[in-house]
């Protein structure tokens, strides 16, 4: 173990299954497998990180904007791979964020794809 590297994310949602498949196909593309199953939540895993998904045991809705996570930035591997990500994410449950810019929404020499689920959950797939 790496002294300080990420050991894993939990991500609070309002509807684990629509958010089970979103999460599921995207972190599945990226080489995470799945990891643990319970009734209010699953996980996925990539060597020693995991990500997991929990149902919110509170009411409320995600604002990316207000104080708190603002958003999961990935390897995404080399641009044609964040490019297929980028073509293929919305009949996965994704929507597609600054499309107008994509993909140097980050500046001209950050290659990325930017993401957000049916919660506002966003995502960036930076490409190497």
């Amino acid at each position: 173990m790496t002294r300080g590297a990420l050991h894993h994310v939990e991500l609070r949602t309002r509807d684990l299954d629509t958010a089970s498949s979103a999460w599921g196909w995207l972190l599945g593309e990226l080489g995470y497998a799945p990891f643990q199953q319970w009734p209010e939540g699953r996980s996925w895993r990539l060597g020693d990180v995991y990500v997991v998904l929990e149902a919110a045991p509170l009411d409320g809705a995600h604002d990316r904007r207000r104080p708190g996570l603002s958003h999961l930035a990935f390897h995404a591997g080399d641009a044609d791979q964040v490019e297929q990500l980028w073509t293929d994410a919305p009949a996965h449950g994704w929507g597609r964020l600054y499309e107008d810019r994509h993909p140097f929404v980050g500046g001209p020499h950050h290659r990325a794809a930017f993401l957000e689920d049916a919660e506002r959950f966003k995502v960036e797939l930076v490409a190497s």
